[in-house]
């Protein structure tokens, strides 16, 4: 295959650290607030709904999985430049970078939401953005192991956010999650559709897995790390349903957020301002990542140096932060991103994993004749 991934031994890294990886894509913003808009669709249900997309993430996984393994050290760039010859390849890999670019944006443009509705209201923009964009740059500026090293970390220093979930379960009604299967299936299968803005993030396999060096034995960590967050997002969920009204929990725009709001300790009153505070470890993977796929993406595009690259891209992205301001902007931008993105990521790894294995098969009769002759 022609444009093999130009790899960097100092920026391989162990299977096991796809863990951290994949879970750490997939927990961002996503996860302040998205019991609201699954719940409009499937009620009580909505952890049925949570349970579904978890277990398409799997079944999806896995096709990406089968498909890297029939090209062994490629990306989804280089895939896509052999199955669809040079001008269509570099079409789409110019599609995935803009669509990670989208997904940097809207995880970057809803923190900042996050901040200004919670803590401070009259911080400009453009401080904030700024503010992020900074450690953003220095962060990949360190390669691929560095920010796998951020994710790493911002894992291992937020687990402490999960037992904080004890608080609201003491006035949480059980009874709020029965009757189950009361809404009909298409209305959970809507709200599965729905998850799609919140639980993505894992697609970022398909253009890491080259610097895995040992390819054999990624499965194991990479579905275990969504498991544990099929998990979490099933746990908030649930305890989400049945802490809230029926009514407040549809009026309710972050919901996570809200059910810490009313926790406090004797030397914290505000417990919420920490959570949002400290939600900026947890989106830094999520930015770093997408950021890291758009670059091994325009490089196979043109010839530019990650510092170059990495500059220009933050003003870009500075730029459209000052432009999208409203909250009904913002949540546009969340919806269309959120009903291209499930065919990026849900439907798209499939179809490709199928081409793969015809074009494999042409290829190797090919290569029969050819012996033969």
């Amino acid at each position: 295959m022609n444009n093999p991934t130009q790899l960097n031994p100092k920026e391989m890294i162990n299977a096991y650290l796809l863990f951290f990886v994949v879970h750490s894509a997939q927990i961002g913003v996503g996860i302040q607030g998205f019991q609201r808009i699954i719940y409009q669709d499937a009620r009580q249900d909505a952890w049925i709904s949570v349970l579904i997309a978890g277990i398409a993430t799997h079944i999806v996984t896995f096709c990406m999985i089968k498909t890297l393994d029939i090209y062994g050290s490629h990306d989804l760039y280089g895939i896509q430049q052999d199955i669809f010859g040079k001008w269509m390849g570099n079409f789409l890999n110019a599609l995935y970078v803009t669509y990670c670019s989208v997904a940097f944006f809207s995880v970057l443009r809803n923190y900042i939401e996050v901040i200004h509705a919670w803590i401070f209201p009259s911080i400009g923009t453009w401080f904030l953005s700024a503010t992020l964009l900074v450690i953003i740059i220095y962060a990949f500026t360190g390669g691929l192991r560095v920010i796998v090293g951020v994710s790493f970390f911002s894992i291992i220093l937020s687990l402490w956010i999960l037992p904080m979930l004890a608080f609201p379960i003491k006035y949480a009604s059980a009874e709020s999650l029965f009757p189950i299967l009361e809404n009909d299936i298409r209305s959970i299968l809507k709200g599965a559709h729905s998850m799609t803005f919140t639980i993505i993030g894992f697609e970022i396999l398909n253009v890491i897995y080259p610097f895995v060096k040992d390819k054999k034995n990624i499965r194991k960590p990479v579905h275990l790390g969504l498991l544990f967050t099929t998990l979490i997002y099933l746990v908030v969920m649930m305890v989400s349903i049945a802490y809230y009204s029926e009514g407040k929990l549809l009026k309710t725009i972050w919901a996570t957020l809200t059910l810490f709001s009313f926790i406090s300790f004797p030397f914290i009153e505000r417990f919420e301002f920490i959570a949002v505070c400290f939600w900026m470890l947890i989106i830094i993977p999520n930015l770093c990542l997408y950021l890291w796929a758009a670059y091994r993406g325009a490089i196979r595009l043109v010839k530019i140096r990650a510092t170059t690259f990495v500059w220009l891209f933050s003003f870009i992205v500075f730029i459209f932060t000052m432009i999208i301001q409203t909250r009904t902007e913002i949540n546009t931008i969340n919806t269309l991103f959120g009903n291209i993105a499930f065919y990026v990521i849900f439907i798209y790894p499939i179809l490709l994993w199928i081409l793969a294995i015809l074009k494999k098969k042409v290829s190797s009769k090919k290569v029969t004749k050819n012996e033969q002759a």
